[in-house]
């Protein structure tokens, strides 16, 4: 059964990205669109979407809602092939910084207009007055951006489309003053525990909770994790109340980019069958990072946003443990100063052995998969995480706390799993700098194995970690939602 999705999102790869949603957003759609659902994005209107679509034409317009101003409709074209529909008010999306901040790195202060503008179209895309014929059976919300578009939905008496919310990271919560409720065209009644509000602030990510037919996060560790506190950030109740609307679906991640044999961005292709290439890798890196180049001491590597969350300060707990083996580190990431002073510290301290790069490219992340013997995360939670399924589609074995999609997604070495062959990492069990490195020493004892070591990077490379699995997932889950209504075909 084809299904009609909307898939509403506030940042989609290539175009505009701060983390994995806009890589999912890049991904996901074309995965569907390949098992025959017909899915549309809806993005708003940024330069750099309008400019990567090219060719545009005119859907039509929306007028004022409320406090929320009018906008155009465009139609476009993403890279991947997914049909795009832009919202496009310069007002609102023009503009210099990111898609949430201004170049001084503070949030827009009316983001609650921007993205309830957002959600607000997802929605009116469902309802009888919107200005397309084309209509979707289900909407395809993500995370707070556009968590509105459920609660609009219910509020305005039910539709016969379906609403769905997709949870990326619990701890982004969309939370603005109450005096933006009538600016968004909420009714009062809504402003309350069965509805929008959390501890008096309006939370755009509790209007999805509350009002969404069917929840589904990016890994089922995570679903079962945000039932109970601490990871359920304050909602832990109301998710536990709906477990029976709550799926956890394992990202993918895109195999054609992140495949060490035609990686355009790395200096040696490999294989599985020919990982003694991996080697020139490790040089190239070394060089470019001002570590010594050398083929004798494990390089452990990170990509990662830098904040606790990430766990980046049990790393610098047991940086000189990681010096005196010796070891070496090489580090991509922005985020919290603090933290990023202290790593741009270590290689002060240790010469030759740290290399740090506070910032990000696209083309050094991957020559570090590929150029790194093994790869920390050791994130306090993690709804899904990526860089765990890169680094074992590079060979490159990933040290992982169990929690969330690392926990889903990586099998811990011990004697007995890689005798199975089913071994592909390291798991250690707490998020403590103790744990932390009694990992990252059965990594490195296993590193001096080379015979072992090569078997535990092939099991890994093996691995399937296309969207085509997650695709299906979510398949099943469109079709249960659009069973409740029948609309005529699209025309």
């Amino acid at each position: 059964m084809t299904v009609r999705v909307l898939f509403a999102t506030s940042e989609c790869a290539p175009f505009v990205k701060t983390g994995g949603l806009a890589d999912v957003a890049g991904s996901l759609p074309p995965a569907l669109r390949a098992l025959g659902h017909d899915v549309r994005l809806l993005v708003p209107g940024y330069p750099a979407v309008l400019a990567g679509v090219g060719a545009t034409r005119e859907l039509g317009t929306i007028g004022p809602f409320a406090g929320l101003p009018g906008a155009r409709l465009v139609a476009g074209m993403a890279p991947s092939g997914v049909p795009l529909i832009a919202v496009v008010n310069d007002d609102l999306y023009d503009r210099p910084g990111g898609p949430y901040q201004g170049p001084d790195g503070l949030d827009f202060p009316d983001n609650a207009r921007r993205f309830g503008l957002l959600s607000y179209v997802a929605a009116l895309l469902a309802s009888p007055g919107s200005p397309i014929r084309w209509k979707p059976q289900v909407i395809h919300a993500n995370d707070w951006q556009t968590g509105l578009a459920p609660a609009y939905m219910a509020l305005w008496g039910g539709a016969p489309t379906a609403s769905m919310i997709t949870l990326h990271n619990l701890a982004f919560q969309g939370l603005f003053d109450p005096s933006w409720v009538p600016v968004l065209g909420l009714p009062p009644s809504a402003f309350a525990i069965d509805g929008v509000e959390y501890y008096g602030k309006l939370s755009f990510l509790k209007a999805a909770l509350f009002y969404a037919d069917a929840i589904s996060t990016v890994s089922p560790t995570y679903a079962r994790e945000i039932q109970s506190a601490p990871l359920g950030m304050g909602f832990e109740g109301l998710l536990a109340a709906r477990a029976a609307d709550l799926h956890g679906i394992l990202n993918g991640i895109d195999e054609d980019a992140w495949d060490p044999a035609t990686d355009p961005h790395i200096p040696s292709h490999y294989r599985a069958t020919t990982l003694w290439r991996k080697a020139g890798n490790k040089a190239a890196l070394q060089d470019e990072l001002g570590l010594a180049v050398r083929d004798d001491v494990p390089l452990f590597a990170i990509v990662s946003r830098l904040t606790p969350q990430k766990g980046i300060d049990l790393v610098l707990a047991i940086a000189d443990e990681l010096a005196a083996i010796p070891a070496q580190l090489a580090v991509l990431g922005t985020g919290d100063r603090a933290l990023a002073d202290a790593l741009e510290a270590l290689p002060v301290r240790h010469p030759g052995q740290f290399g740090v790069r506070i910032g990000f490219e696209e083309r050094l992340a991957h020559r570090i998969e590929a150029g790194a013997d093994a790869f920390l995360m050791p994130s306090r939670f993690e709804p899904c995480g990526m860089n765990q399924m890169y680094s074992q589609r590079f060979g490159t074995p990933p040290v992982v706390h169990a929690t969330g999609g690392l926990a889903d997604s990586v099998v811990n070495c011990t004697p007995e799993t890689l005798a199975a062959g089913t071994a592909t990492g390291f798991v250690f069990g707490e998020a403590t700098p103790g744990a932390l490195w009694a990992a990252v020493a059965r990594c490195i004892a296993l590193w001096h194995r080379p015979r072992l070591w090569r078997k535990l990077q092939k099991i890994a490379m093996a691995r399937d970690f296309g969207w085509s699995r997650a695709a299906a997932e979510y398949g099943r889950l469109y079709r249960a939602l659009a069973a409740r209504e029948r609309p005529p075909p699209a025309t």
